[in-house]
């Protein structure tokens, strides 16, 4: 135990949180469900990512849409690679698209009905986040404007 108490205190000093897994009633500690979870069919915003994405760009995403609140910060994430012509994407309020390639994927694997009735925000690509500071404006307007309407939608 002094192991996971020193690994706490270093946590909380880093301003970490670790993250638990929840467990279901009665399931033994440590044991893993087998069963493949469903995507989901609805959701509140989705964020359309390259295949691409490095280490550096996933986190930086991630905290950013951590920072726009609880639902930018549980918005699923589906990575799109160069050429995909149909991708499996949950039908959602929001959609989030960091690049043209992304976008143009969403179109041609949502219904139309889906499209007319979502918010559809198209940002630059994650790598371009990192070093210029006009794509970095664009994304946290487009941010702004997301957080804005889930709340809106409640």
């Amino acid at each position: 135990m002094p192991a996971v108490a020193h690994r706490e205190r270093v946590l909380h000093a880093l301003g970490l949180v670790p993250w638990q897994r929840r467990q279901a009633a009665g399931a033994a500690p440590g044991a893993m469900d087998e069963t493949p979870q469903p995507v989901a069919t609805h959701a509140d915003c989705v964020v359309l990512l390259p295949a691409t994405c490095g280490a550096r760009e996933l986190d930086l995403l991630g905290r950013a849409l951590t920072s726009g609140g609880a639902l930018l910060a549980r918005a699923a994430r589906v990575q799109v690679r160069a050429g995909d012509a149909d991708i499996a994407v949950p039908q959602a309020r929001t959609y989030l698209a960091c690049g043209e390639a992304q976008a143009h994927a969403l179109g041609r694997s949502l219904p139309m009905q889906a499209m007319a009735q979502a918010q559809i925000v198209l940002v630059d690509e994650p790598a371009r986040l990192l070093g210029d500071a006009a794509a970095k404006r664009r994304f946290w307007i487009a941010l702004r404007t997301l957080r804005r309407s889930l709340g809106a939608g409640r």
